[in-house]
């Protein structure tokens, strides 16, 4: 058993943003990771062309700006190297193969139990931790798991299909017929790449969706710095139609809610366009309704519409795994794993919990969260540890 003042569940840019300022604090904490390195994510799960979507100033991690010369947009790359310097600078040193699978608060001793299985231990033999905290900061994410929805006669599909946590480049794709289901920034970033390495390429667009330049974003972002989400959201509605005129005539359909409004209030984006609406508008992609159910390699949807496709490609979304090793501590987080409260009031919870990265708020939200945690902890400690004010 090893006790500590802090323990962070999740290495991925939430959790090291909150080990760094814990750190600056010099206050004790063991960051645990399930997979072999931190960001994850970012190193494994994501598509080469991805770069952040929002400029480089509103995406850095407390006390570390990106360097001048990196690029507005930072790819993914770019953010990786990023990343490593950054764990570099605060010495943040994660414990990685660590699976927690139960987190309980013992009322008795004020502290947490959590039990970890360690997949790092020689011989393949897996050996089970137990460490203890006062405070534990649950940095697991929204993006845990990926979702592929259930479709029926999914499982019988005669060609391929991943999800998009999967997907690097459509190289292997070239001449096939692809189907993307998901018309968020992945999908429509995906349906992209894969037209440009010459597939055949459709989308599923179900829902309604907000289409916006990098520059209508930049500009909101700074008109939010001064102006109520209402206007922000009226002005960059008005300029997105003058940009792009009625998408509804290729199967996009605007939300009656404004972009900032809906990304507020239940964390959808607005899609990023990268010149997906162009190829959609010229035809080279094809918007398709939602799926009804597959035959063998045919497709069904929900028009009537049959089509036969070599392969699918689910971005579809993630989900949290957070109810799946937090024992209690249910009024912090719904049956989905998600915040039961809302910004600003998001990051704390009873008996020493806190989250960071939950907020729906992108990187900017994860910087706030993670210095409004330390600050916290740290106010909670100075007396019990003899720290200096």
């Amino acid at each position: 058993m090893e006790e500590t003042v802090v323990i962070i569940v999740g290495a991925g840019p939430a959790g090291l943003a909150t080990s760094a300022c814990l750190n600056r604090l010099s206050i004790p904490n063991i960051v645990l990771e399930r997979e072999d390195c931190y960001a994850s994510l970012w190193k494994k799960r994501s598509y080469d062309r991805l770069k952040l979507h929002l400029p480089k100033q509103f995406c850095h991690l407390p006390y570390m700006d990106f360097p001048p010369n990196a690029p507005t947009y930072v790819p993914r790359k770019g953010f990786i190297y990023y990343l490593d310097n950054y764990v570099s600078q605060f010495g943040i040193t994660p414990r990685y193969l660590r699976s927690v699978e139960s987190a309980i608060y013992d009322l008795d001793a004020e502290k947490w139990q959590i039990v970890v299985k360690n997949m790092a231990t020689t011989d393949n033999v897996i050996e089970t931790e137990v460490y203890t905290s006062r405070f534990l900061v649950v940095a697991s994410g929204e993006n845990s798991q990926g979702t592929i929805p259930d479709i029926d006669g999914l499982d019988s599909y005669g060609g391929e299909y991943i999800h998009s946590n999967q997907y690097e480049n459509g190289r292997k794709f070239r001449g096939k017929d692809v189907l993307v289901v998901g018309c968020g920034n992945s999908g429509m970033e995906i349906a992209y790449d894969l037209w440009n390495w010459g597939a055949n390429t459709s989308i599923v667009v179900r829902n309604p969706v907000h289409v916006l330049t990098k520059e209508m974003v930049k500009m909101a972002m700074i008109m939010l710095q001064y102006l109520p989400c209402k206007a922000v959201d009226k002005i960059t509605v008005a300029i997105s139609k003058l940009k792009y005129w009625k998408l509804s005539k290729y199967g996009i359909q605007r939300p009656k809610k404004g972009p900032f409004h809906l990304k507020e209030t239940s964390g959808r984006s607005p899609v990023i366009d990268v010149g997906t609406i162009s190829k959609i508008k010229s035809e080279e992609i094809k918007v398709l309704p939602g799926m009804k159910c597959i035959r063998d390699k045919d497709i069904v949807f929900t028009n009537g519409e049959t089509v036969q496709f070599d392969a699918i490609i689910f971005a579809t979304g993630y989900k949290s795994a957070v109810r799946n090793w937090l024992k209690g501590s249910y009024e912090t987080f719904d049956e989905e794993g998600m915040l039961r409260k809302s910004f600003p009031y998001h990051w704390k919870g009873r008996n020493g919990i806190y989250n960071v990265g939950f907020s729906r708020r992108g990187l900017q939200g994860f910087s706030s969260d993670a210095q409004n945690i330390a600050n916290d902890i740290y106010s909670n400690t100075t007396v019990a540890l003899g720290f200096n004010n």
